[in-house]
């Protein structure tokens, strides 16, 4: 009887822990329209791509996708308030029926009709991301960080620049090969 009320007080301890949101894997930090602009540009984004933006905060890398070529996007984020932000901000732009915004954790998101994936997540994050980004998407697919790469695995260009508040930035590019890296 009081190994069954210890185990019966222990799941009621936990029960709050248990129900709590997830915490973010990065702070919110929006990311300058003018680095949204040359993220998309460097990845080459055009009206066939599917963009995904993994810890996508309020919206504007797959917003601006569909209003700059009509991409199609999934914002993928793990605050619920962000969603909602995001939900609103694409009925602002009028690109509602483009983009979809999903309320997930990026490391167990299914991103493999992805064409595109932005991130701005820290490194170990990103190395996180890798084996299942690598394992998901299809050859061709680009990958597009801001700030922080990707470990060991060595990008095919690497783009240096001041943004429009003078802040320097660095943009790395990957694609899908088919190989799956640890």
């Amino acid at each position: 009887m009081v190994r069954l009320l210890t185990a019966v007080a222990l799941v009621a301890l936990a029960m709050p822990v248990l129900t709590q949101a997830p915490v973010p894997r990065a702070p919110f930090v929006p990311t300058p329209p003018d680095v949204v602009e040359r993220m998309l540009a460097l990845a080459k984004v055009t009206s066939t791509d599917v963009v995904y933006d993994l810890g996508s905060g309020d919206g504007r890398i797959v917003i601006a996708a569909a209003q700059k070529v009509g991409a199609r996007g999934v914002g993928v984020d793990i605050e619920p308030a962000r969603i909602a932000e995001s939900e609103d901000n694409a009925r602002r732009a009028g690109v509602e029926r483009l983009v979809t915004f999903k309320l997930q954790d990026a490391l167990t998101t299914d991103v493999s009709d992805a064409t595109v994936i932005t991130l701005y997540m820290l490194s170990a994050i990103n190395v996180k991301l890798r084996p299942i980004l690598t394992r998901q998407l299809r050859p061709g697919a680009r990958i597009v960080s801001h700030s922080f790469a990707m470990g060991d695995w060595e990008p095919e260009h690497v783009e240096t620049f001041r943004d429009a508040a003078g802040t320097l930035r660095t943009l790395y590019l990957w694609t899908a090969d088919g190989k799956v890296r640890p």
